[in-house]
């Protein structure tokens, strides 16, 4: 059995109400979530229904975002967007996480060479601007969609590396570790069983926070052709596309882009209130 830290829940609760700001992302991140379960109920309109008579309409009562060059209902188009961006993000987030704090917890219990080995390699991958390498790995891939996750999610291992090692350097010495390599437990089992489990809260906070910046980058990829493609209703193509049109048809873009920077926000916000719930400088506040 593994030992936990005893987790004061009515401090934690009362903190939550002490930030506003981590209340507004909660709320945010709630109604993504929903927007992205109940899409099919929600749109008016199938997102890729073409409407030609009605090409490039302003926002009305039918068409609550305006349509784009082809008749397509916008406000449809970015309601079934929440579901491939934030889908993207939440993928490549749970992929680093995983990978990452396994690799990480590996080294740190193991020390030694194979320590040094790791953190080296995560220290030249850190050396590179991230986007330009979720560029170069994405193009080397292909443009597509998973290519694009799976190009941020590569660019994302090494911070949860590096969290991951850090607690299991703090927590290789408690004893229900020391007991369990007495019993002669792998490292790997050792790793499973009780280290990653017990550094899971900071974790967990790194992962919120970057669930936002996936979500961008992601988008960012599509802006630039790299990521999903036509006639997929992602947020990032469907500014790429809309760009053309900004000046006289301001809605087309305009309405995705605020699609993007909210979700992200919302994100943002949440992370930021669980990194000062379990930052253990705060619970002393």
């Amino acid at each position: 059995m593994t030992e936990t830290d005893h987790v004061d829940w009515a401090g934690v609760f009362y903190r939550i109400r002490q930030q506003p700001q981590m209340i507004v992302g909660m709320i945010i991140v709630a109604l993504v979530l929903c927007t992205m379960v109940f899409a099919p109920w929600i749109a008016p309109y199938e997102p890729t229904k073409l409407d030609i008579l009605n090409r490039l309409a302003p926002p009305s009562g039918n068409h609550w975002f305006g349509t784009d060059q082809i008749g397509r209902d916008i406000f449809s188009r970015v309601i079934y967007g929440s579901r491939i961006s934030v889908t993207v993000g939440l993928g490549v987030v749970l992929l680093a996480m995983r990978t990452g704090a396994v690799i990480g917890a590996f080294s740190g219990l193991a020390g030694g060479k194979v320590d040094t080995a790791i953190m080296r390699i995560m220290d030249v991958m850190l050396s590179f601007p991230s986007f330009v390498m979720a560029i170069a790995l994405a193009s080397a891939l292909g443009p597509s969609l998973t290519n694009a996750m799976l190009a941020i999610a590569v660019l994302r291992i090494p911070f949860y590396v590096r969290l991951a090692r850090g607690q299991a350097l703090s927590l290789r010495e408690r004893s229900y570790v020391k007991a369990a390599e007495t019993f002669g437990s792998s490292r790997i089992r050792i790793v499973w069983r009780h280290i990653v489990p017990n550094a899971l809260p900071p974790i967990l906070v790194q992962a919120m926070l970057d669930i936002g910046a996936a979500i961008l980058t992601a988008s960012a990829l599509s802006f630039i052709g790299l990521g999903a493609q036509e006639p997929a209703a992602e947020w990032g193509a469907m500014v790429a596309t809309g760009r053309n049109f900004l000046l006289d048809q301001w809605w087309f873009p305009t309405f995705p882009g605020l699609a993007i920077l909210t979700t992200a926000i919302g994100f943002n916000l949440f992370g930021d209130g669980l990194r000062e719930i379990f930052d253990p400088r705060a619970q002393g506040r």
